[in-house]
């Protein structure tokens, strides 16, 4: 009764840490229950073929895409399309989000503009780029660089309002200018600017796809919608795990890159647990009865 209630307070415990062995567990344990579900609604035909192919023959239809549809290729396209468009963002949203977090005034009059696009669904704007680009690689990094631009002009307007006021107050002190202050604010705001590019990234995962969808020659967006036009949805769903593999290991390597950065981050994001809060909250009380 005692191992039980333990393992339940671990369970619920708010915030708590996983070992990593946990974490691999978990993930594959995840990952098992949805391939067995797979295999189960197609052996006993829950859905037609059309909607959920068997899995034996999606592997096959990857083998396919490797060997005679140029996985690679078109998986390198999609990634340099969905680059042009990410550096393109970063070289305007981030000087301009610092401006922005620095001057009121610039704040104000942008973002009645920028926050509204944020909520706004970035398909209803496809039309309006068709007609604005043509149908050619200019209209899809554009797209892309649209999906991706204000999320992170306010991801780098709140990391840069987050800078501590007391360390702008120990740069004046100390005699900066206007443009070291600035080049200040940027510096510590970065490291986490650089996490959200992960978030970006996967954005520009989701929107490539529907970029390539027009009028484009290679790419992973094209790859999957060829395979739908002659109905062949093992290629499709091969196509789609393709895709879910690819955005995963760029994630994994903005990951590798942060942590390589800023090491001090992981640190800095660890919670600390019950018993040390609690230890810690009488000398808190005691601090503001002084």
């Amino acid at each position: 009764m005692a191992h039980h209630n333990s393992l339940l307070s671990h369970l619920l415990g708010i915030r708590r840490q996983t070992s990593r062995q946990s974490r691999i567990t978990l993930g594959v344990g995840s990952w098992a229950l949805v391939i067995a579900a797979w295999f189960a609604l197609t052996h006993f035909d829950v859905l037609p073929p059309f909607s959920l192919p068997k899995p034996a023959g999606v592997i096959r239809a990857f083998g396919m895409l490797w060997t005679e549809y140029n996985l690679l290729g078109n998986v390198f396209q999609s990634w340099w399309r969905i680059f042009q468009a990410f550096a393109w963002c970063a070289i305007v949203a981030i000087p301009l989000g610092v401006l922005m977090a620095s001057f009121r005034w610039l704040h104000d009059a942008i973002n009645p503009v920028a926050a509204p696009m944020r909520a706004m669904p970035i398909t209803a704007f496809l039309p309006a780029f068709i007609a604005l680009f043509g149908m050619e690689e200019l209209m899809k990094v554009a797209f892309l660089w649209f999906g991706m631009f204000f999320y992170l002009l306010a991801v780098v307007v709140e990391e840069v309002n987050r800078v501590d006021n007391s360390l702008l107050e120990t740069a004046w002190t100390l005699g900066a200018r206007r443009r070291h202050v600035l080049w200040l604010m940027f510096r510590s705001s970065f490291p986490a600017v650089f996490g959200s590019f992960r978030i970006l990234y996967d954005i520009g995962w989701t929107y490539v796809i529907l970029a390539e969808m027009v009028n484009a020659r290679k790419g992973v967006g094209y790859m999957v919608e060829a395979a739908r036009k002659v109905l062949d949805f093992e290629r499709v769903y091969a196509g789609i795990i393709a895709i879910g593999i690819a955005a995963f290991l760029f994630r994994w390597l903005l990951t590798f890159l942060e942590r390589r950065l800023f090491p001090w981050r992981r640190g800095a994001q660890a919670v600390p647990q019950p018993a040390a809060a609690g230890a810690a909250a009488p000398v808190k009380a005691g601090g503001h009865g002084e």
